[in-house]
């Protein structure tokens, strides 16, 4: 009986010992190889073909979706720098990263923006945006469709906002065709603050390619009754 009761005692100290062993899972930048320093995630890789560099927030609430893209973007630009023809100068991915956030009611949001420069090969580098929104209410992520009250129709308001600061942004008058200002696939990327919605546009996208990546701030005053 002393021995069942001994086997018995010791199975249960193995289980609870085997639960506490284990490994608590990887954070978004460990999986990303990356090193936390605490306040940012760094992930650095060079080889004589390629150079990269990203830089990200250690901590964001939709983690798994930022983990992905960058997954993704790191692993589509080593495809193309490892089975192209050797260069002089090796490919340049870099990506940087700025948070926003607001706390205006009813809602409080919180955003990472991305900035993605690529050097792969192409005629010219490009550099595009990429924000991630995410809703502190819900708890969920906030896309262009849901940044608005139903039935709204907020670009013919923005739009103009648009149009008007790249032209105090340039030093010149700057026309963008009606069917591209007013397209809601160029005012994707965006981050919610206290004063307004910073919209992000690519480098090519609203104006000529040389003009390069551009943001504009439409004032909170313009939109707040469109606003969800």
């Amino acid at each position: 009986m002393r021995i069942k009761i001994f086997m018995l005692v010791t199975a249960v100290v193995l289980l609870c010992c085997s639960g506490v062993a284990t490994a608590a899972p990887k954070t978004y930048c460990e999986e990303l190889k990356g090193t936390d320093t605490g306040q940012a995630c760094q992930i650095q890789m060079s080889d004589p073909a390629y150079n990269i560099n990203i830089s990200l927030p250690s901590y964001y609430p939709d983690q798994k979706s930022l983990e992905n893209y960058i997954a993704q973007t790191r692993d589509k630009f080593l495809s193309a720098a490892t089975s192209s023809t050797p260069r002089e100068a090796p490919y340049e991915l870099n990506i940087t990263s700025a948070t926003y956030q607001s706390a205006i009611p009813p809602r409080g949001t919180q955003a990472v923006v991305l900035k993605v420069y690529q050097n792969a090969g192409g005629t010219h580098p490009t550099t595009t945006y990429k924000a991630f929104d995410w809703d502190q209410a819900y708890r969920k992520p906030i896309t262009y469709d849901t940044l608005w009250q139903a039935d709204t129709d907020p670009l013919p308001v923005v739009f103009p906002i648009v149009q008007g600061e790249l032209s105090k942004q340039t030093g010149q008058q700057v026309s963008i065709a009606p069917n591209a200002g007013l397209d809601p696939v160029n005012y994707q990327n965006f981050a919610v603050t206290n004063d307004g919605v910073i919209f992000f546009f690519n480098q090519g996208e609203l104006l000529p390619e040389a003009a390069g990546p551009t943001q504009v701030l439409v004032p909170r005053s313009a939109i707040d009754s469109m606003l969800a």
